[in-house]
Order: C-alpha cells, then structure tokens, then sequence
C-alpha cells in the first residue's frame, strides 16, 4: 500500500461483486417463476447462494481491515459514503410505503366507506404493544450509542455491554412484533389498510432482523478485538444502519399506529 500511486478505494481483485449480482438476479426470476406455478428451485438457489456469497465478500473485508491492514483513510472513506448511499436507498424505499398508505388514508376512496381506517377495520391499541416496541427501539438506540462512545474511549468491557444489550433489544423487538401480528383482527387481504399496514411495518421488521445479524457480527469481532479507537469502520456501519431503523420505526408509529388510528 506504501507504493501505491493514486487516492482511490482499489483495495483487491474480488469476484463476489459479479457473482453475487448473478445470485441476487436469480431471486426475483426465481420468485416469479414460483408464482406463475413452476418450481421454487430457483428461488431458493438465489437465496443460498446470495448468503453464501455475501459471508464470503464480508469476510474478505474483514481481513483486508485486520489482518491485512489495507483499510486507508481514502478507503474508510469509500466505505462511508457507500454506506451512507445504501441507507439513502433504503429511505426512498420506504418513502414508497408512506407515500401508498397517506395517498390511501388523506382520501379515502368511496370502495372503502369514504373513511380511514376503513369500514370493519379494528386497529391496533397505541399506546400497548406499539409503544413497548418503541420504547424497546429507543433504548437500543441509546445502548449502541453508549457503545460508540465506549468503543472511542478504549473501554472494552463497556462497548461489550451495550452491544450486548442492543442485541438483546433487538431480538426481543422482533418477538414483540411476532406477538402483535398474532393479535391483529386483519390481515394483509383486507382492504388498502391492511396491505399498507403490514408491508410497511413487515418490511421493517425485516430490516431489524437484518440490523441485529449486523450487530451479532459486530459483536463477536468486538469479542475478537478488531476494533480500536481509530478504526471502527464495521462498527460505524451497523450503528449507522440501527439508527436509521430507529428512525423508521417513529415515522411508523406516529403516522399508522397513532395519527392512522
């Protein structure tokens, strides 16, 4: 790295770009190939091989910032604003949820009684398990936060522990939300209501699922030691990617679970 000449993120050759693009190609055409009645061998191969692949390209980044010592400044930089852009992604994919469930509920449409919530939909209490969810995501918010700062003071043990405990939130934000759905009189057929409702907090959860591998990863390398007060790039990502699902969620909770109501 001494001898290179120019300031960009050109770190090593690496196949799991092209073939893990290949792998995430064979999810939709897989997907839609099921539902016009063929087999699911294709879907489910895309998703294997997507896993795989991704654990494979992650833990090449993992040693090129280790063990390797490839992860320069200009390189660290690259990977913010990548990551940076994803969450971005993520915004506008979302954005797409409230824009379907407010064009819904500011007019609602003569086919669902001219009113929101519509007619036969009984919503769920706000102020039960929707604000336990969210006091749940909130303090997450504030334990991988102590964890940050822990992580940037050199205190160990004290980045262990709110790591420990943001997984912990995490996962028992997810068991909360498994029981609410249990408990809700629709479903995702009855009407614009329930669609909107459980893609939207359906593909969130999702995302906290997806944000607490993140987190369980990161906190086994926290476990290892691979990360310091001076590069913590890994770290950085998760807690960026945790609190922008924190976010999501209070925009969930104040648009459907209280104002929709």
């Amino acid at each position: 790295m001494q001898m290179q000449g120019h300031p960009f993120h050109l770190v090593e050759f690496s196949p799991w770009p092209l073939l893990n693009s290949m792998a995430i190609l064979c999810m939709p055409a897989g997907l839609v190939y099921y539902i016009r009645g063929g087999s699911s061998t294709l879907l489910i191969l895309g998703l294997i091989a997507t896993a795989l692949i991704s654990y494979l390209w992650w833990r090449d980044v993992v040693r090129e910032s280790t063990m390797q010592g490839f992860h320069t400044s200009f390189v660290t930089r690259g990977l913010k604003v990548g990551v940076f852009l994803f969450i971005v992604s993520e915004v506008c994919f979302f954005f797409a949820f409230f824009w379907a469930y407010f064009h819904a509920s500011l007019a609602p449409s003569i086919e669902i009684g001219g009113t929101w919530p519509p007619i036969g939909i009984s919503t769920l209490e706000t102020f039960q398990v929707p604000l336990l969810n969210t006091s749940v995501l909130l303090l997450s918010g504030v334990s991988i936060t102590w964890a940050h700062h822990s992580i940037e003071e050199a205190d160990h043990k004290s980045a262990i522990q709110g790591m420990f405990m943001t997984l912990v939130l995490g996962f028992y934000f997810v068991y909360l939300q498994y029981g609410e759905y249990a408990e809700t009189s629709f479903s995702i057929a009855d009407s614009v209501y329930g669609t909107t409702f459980f893609l939207a907090t359906g593909f969130h959860g999702l995302h906290v699922l997806v944000g607490a591998t993140f987190i369980s990863v990161t906190f086994f390398r926290l476990l290892f030691m691979h990360f310091d007060k001076a590069h913590h790039i890994g770290f950085l990502s998760a807690a960026w990617y945790w609190h922008f699902v924190d976010v999501v969620w209070l925009f969930l909770y104040v648009s459907i679970y209280w104002w929709g109501s």
